[in-house]
This record gives C-alpha cells, structure tokens and sequence, in this order.
C-alpha cells in the first residue's frame, strides 16, 4: 500500500505537480524529505521507507534543470541540497553494528539497499542527461556533492558481505557503473585520482567522508566502514598515494591493531598496500616504517595461518624498505637486519609446530627469506637444518606442499652456504634417502604426479649436496632413476 502511495503526487496539501514548482518550493519539498530521513522518531517505523519511496517519485517528476538551480550562487542552491540527501540515504542504508545486525537485521539492510540504490539510479540518470543538454552547464558542480556518498553507498553494498542481496548487489553495480559514466570516468581508480593531470580526483573527499567512521572509538559502529576504506585504498596504485600517507595509515594501522583476526588480515592488506606503493623515502620518514615493522613483527606470535601468510608477504616487501639505510662497510661482522629477526622466530615456531596448515604456511615462506639474506643464512643453519629434516620426514596431505617448499629451500642453502654443507653431509643424506623411501613406498596417499615431483625435487637436492661435497656422494643410475647408494668415507678421510 506504501508503495500505491507513492505513486500518487507526491505533492503535500494540495501543492501543483513538481515539474510547475517554483525553485524555493522544489527545495523545500526535498528539505522535508531530508528531515523525514534523519528524523529519530520515524527511526523504527515506516517513516523513512516511505521517504525514499516519495524521494524517488520526485525526482522522477522533477525537470532535470531544476537540479541546478543555485549552483555556485547560494549556499543552499540545490546541489547542496542533493547532497545532504544523498548523505542521509547512504546513512539509512548502511548495517548496524555486528551485535545488531544478526538474524533479520542484515535482510532488512539489503531491502533498504535496493530502494536506495534505484533512487539514486534515477537522480543519476538526470545528471546523464544534463551532460548533453546546453541548458545545463552546471552538472558537473551539482554532481561534486552528491559522487562522494554515491560512491560509499556503491561500495557498501558491491562487496560480498552478510548484509547484501543478490537484489542489492546488482543494484549496487549499476549505481556504481552509471556514477563512473556521468562523471566520465573509466575506472574506480580514475574517479579516484582523476583521470588526467589536470583533473582532480575525489580520493580526498572520500576519505573526509569517511574519517568520521575511522576513528578508535567510531570505526566498529558500521561494519561497512573499513571494507570500504580498504577496497577504496586498494584501488589507488602509485605514484599517487603516498600525497595521502597521513590519511591512510593510522587507520590502516588501527584496523589491523584489532583483537579480531579477520580485521588483522584487513589491516595488513591495507599496509601492504601502503607499503607496496608508497616510495621508500616517504615511509622512512618520520620513523613510519619502523612503525609498520613492529606493528607487523607482533602478529606473527598469533596462530592463525592466513593472517601468518599476509604478516609474513608484507614483512618481505618491507625488508628492502628498512634496510635501505643500511651498509656494510667492511672490516667487521655485518650487522644483523629486521629479516634476521624475523627468520629467527618463524624458525623458532616452526621446530615444534604440529598443526599442518601452520606448517604449510611457515613452509611456503622460507624459501623467500633464504633468498632475502643469501649467503647471510649461515647464522641460521644449524636451526634451518633442524627444521628442514624435521618436515621432511612428517607426511603433509596428498599435495605435499610443506615438504617440496622444505626441498626448495635446502636447495637454496645449499646453493649460498656451500662451504659449510660438506660437514653436515650424512644428516642431509639420511634425510633425502628416508624421504625417497617414504615416497617409494606410499601405495596411494600421494597423487603419481605430486610423487614425481618429490622425487625429482629430492634427486636434485642429491646433486646439489655431490657438488658440495666434492663428489663424495655415490650414485647408480639403473634404468631412468638416479640412486644414491652411499657416500664416499675413504675421500672424506
């Protein structure tokens, strides 16, 4: 019956259709409206659904000119108008809190969503076809208020969240593709940046828009606020974000700073991003990456294997960022770096570590972090081997990901600390043979192409561990398979 309603004039006491009013009287049918939105008492009621709908039917009956009447003349034209009501409709339709918005809480959100989104599909389309008109050259500042919370309302509901709807998502999309074509943008990251030099993005005024949402007592009040703030972050590449450090690293660092895993993983995505796209010169300076670091090093003591993965791919791309101000000289021992003091703790939580996927993701690392320090993961070797002969003899899953990364990574130990593998030859012997053993005889654990590639990967760490040692490994190759049958004592004596 609402919806019946609607369709009626929305005109109040007998006042003519919308399309006959005069500019004051447009306005302040849209000032009521306004104030029915953020009204409090109609907060439970059916107050504001029926505003929105009334919204939409004016719109739809509003001449396009009528949009832009007061634009850069009055304070209270309708621009600014348009964009008050476009603030209060993206605030009608975000989620509650978490706590609030179980159950039915989150259905009602996608409802409210889908009547927003065709609102402002139908105020878009104006502007669209403002573009084209002559009568109005004033599109462009009329649209100036109204993209920011457009494009927050767009993104909210986009995203894969529990308060979304296929109905809402889709309506969503097309909010978002119509904002990108009348403001003649052919991506986010145009719209936010600009798209040429002399145009200036709106990245700016969607962050404003959202600092009020991102502070440490606020930024839980809408869950939406952070996966908006990451997506929108994400999508800015150099070399233009590093003009907006101060904008986007406390909350980066807040959200990641969490007791929740799933916002540590939100929050370092957000860093590493920052990291990956801000110049080196601008993190050092005032001690910023010193703070991402120890903001980073702390997570790594928590045992949640996706977020290790994100801690542990930022910390490698940070590396070269802190060690930028560091060189050797000569003359002396080299001093011990950040990638020092990382190596030794994830070696030092991988010796008695049982939990497979955690054993996975330290696994899938370590090869990057030998590569990182060279011929410098001497000072680790006697932990590194541990390590490595230890998840060489645990079966790992029909994948076996732990095990061949531990071969990647006794291969690149060998490779850079060659002189010091003669002396630990028949421990890393043992260790390859019982591993071939194993492999040889599982009867159907292991898939035959993951079997293969063990073995080749094994095989050649064999090679490898001959070269070290100057032949003093033996081998028989029968067939196709290489063998290794022994070592040499009588060389080695």
């Amino acid at each position: 019956m609402e919806h019946d309603r609607s369709r009626e004039s929305p005109s109040r006491e007998g006042t003519s259709l919308p399309g006959e009013w005069p500019s004051s009287a447009l306005g302040q049918s849209f000032s009521q409206i306004l104030h029915r939105l953020t009204s409090q008492e109609s907060r439970r009621g059916k107050g504001k659904s029926a505003a929105v709908q009334d919204l939409g039917a004016l719109i739809e009956a509003t001449e396009r000119d009528q949009f832009f009447e007061g634009s850069g003349t009055s304070l209270h034209g309708m621009p600014e108008m348009l964009g008050q009501v476009a603030k209060a409709l993206e605030k009608y339709a975000a989620p509650p809190k978490e706590q609030e918005g179980r159950g039915h809480g989150y259905s009602e959100v996608a409802e409210k969503a889908a009547a927003v989104g065709l609102v402002f599909l139908k105020l878009l389309g104006k502007f669209e076809a403002a573009k084209n008109s002559l009568v109005c050259p004033k599109w462009k500042t009329g649209l100036r208020d109204l993209a920011g919370p457009i494009y927050i309302f767009a993104v909210t509901h986009s995203l894969e969240q529990p308060w979304t709807s296929p109905t809402s998502h889709d309506v969503a999309g097309e909010v978002l593709a119509l904002l990108l074509q009348v403001t003649e943008c052919g991506s986010v990251t145009g719209f936010l940046h600009g798209e040429n030099e002399d145009e200036k993005g709106r990245f700016i005024l969607i962050m404003e828009l959202l600092k009020a949402d991102l502070n440490k007592e606020s930024w839980k009040n809408n869950p939406a606020t952070k996966h908006v703030f990451s997506w929108t972050l994400q999508q800015v590449p150099r070399p233009w974000l590093n003009q907006h450090l101060e904008r986007i690293l406390p909350p980066s660092l807040l959200i990641s700073d969490d007791y929740q895993t799933e916002n540590k993983i939100l929050g370092v995505h957000c860093l590493h991003h920052i990291v990956l796209n801000v110049p080196a010169a601008d993190l050092l300076q005032y001690n910023r990456a010193q703070v991402l670091y120890h903001a980073l090093f702390n997570h790594l003591y928590t045992p949640e294997y996706h977020l290790i993965q994100a801690v542990l791919s930022c910390l490698l791309d940070l590396f070269p960022v802190l060690e930028k101000g560091l060189h050797w000289k000569g003359g002396g021992a080299r001093p011990t770096t950040h990638c020092d003091e990382v190596l030794q703790l994830i070696l030092t939580h991988m010796e008695p570590e049982h939990r497979l996927l955690l054993r996975r993701t330290y696994a899938r690392n370590l090869p990057a972090f030998v590569k990182r320090l060279g011929i410098l993961t001497v000072r680790h070797l006697k932990r590194l081997e541990r390590v490595i002969i230890g998840y060489l003899e645990v079966y790992d899953g029909p994948e076996e990901e732990a095990r061949l990364k531990t071969l990647e990574t006794l291969k690149l130990l060998m490779q850079y600390t060659w002189p010091r593998v003669s002396c630990r030859r028949v421990v890393l012997l043992k260790a390859l043979l019982k591993l071939i053993c194993d492999v040889a005889r599982d009867p159907n654990l292991t898939p035959e192409p993951v079997k293969s590639t063990l073995l080749e990967e094994a095989t050649d760490c064999l090679i490898l561990l001959d070269h070290c040692c100057q032949g003093q490994v033996k081998f028989s190759s029968p067939g196709s398979n290489l063998i290794c049958i022994g070592w040499d004592q009588s060389a080695a004596s």
